[in-house]
């Protein structure tokens, strides 16, 4: 049983700290994910609290047939996608807060900063579906069983997928100028 697993069984049994811990664990990947889906940040952090709070009242069984993350970003989709049909989509294209303090090399922060608004430009100008495949594959190191589980797609459609999406990734960077080390 994997951590997020064993931190449900213990929620569901009475320890509110499984939850707690749930939480801790899962909260940003999760805000990343549905950001994906959904567009904007703030609302994005809606979906992810949204998502937590049907853990926590609704208490879904959670059957082990995929991994806990797995099961859980499913759940989430479904809570991103209920809320697109509810108020529509919100796409600005826009990357998250640009101005995060570091205590780093500022000149190397600023390289990195400015890559990944490249990155984050680049891939919210892609399909949803590319961006959501390649999020759960980069960025949460998903196999192509579980991307499969929470896209409800075959596997052999997500590895078909992911090679488009990386191609169409490449050719976005590219016309933005994006200079490859």
């Amino acid at each position: 049983m994997d951590n997020g697993a064993s931190f449900y069984a213990d929620y569901l049994n009475g320890d509110d700290e499984g939850f707690y811990r749930i939480v801790r664990e899962y909260y940003d990947g999760l805000t990343m994910y549905v950001y994906g889906i959904v567009g904007d940040f703030f609302r994005a952090e809606e979906v992810a609290d949204d998502t937590l709070l049907k853990l926590s009242v609704k208490k879904p069984p959670f059957r082990g047939a995929s991994s806990f993350r797995t099961w859980l970003y499913s759940i989430g989709k479904k809570t991103a996608i209920d809320s697109l049909r509810r108020s529509g989509p919100v796409h600005t294209g826009e990357g998250l807060d640009e101005n995060t303090p570091s205590d780093s090399d500022p000149e190397n922060d600023y390289i990195k900063d400015e890559r990944n608004r490249q990155l984050y430009k680049a891939l919210g100008k892609l399909d949803p579906e590319y961006r959501e495949v390649l999020y759960l594959s980069f960025f949460e190191d998903m196999s192509a069983d579980d991307i499969a589980v929470v896209m409800r797609k075959k596997r052999n459609y997500v590895y078909q997928i992911v090679f488009r999406a990386k191609k169409a990734l490449k050719d976005e960077l590219e016309k933005e100028g994006f200079v490859y080390d």
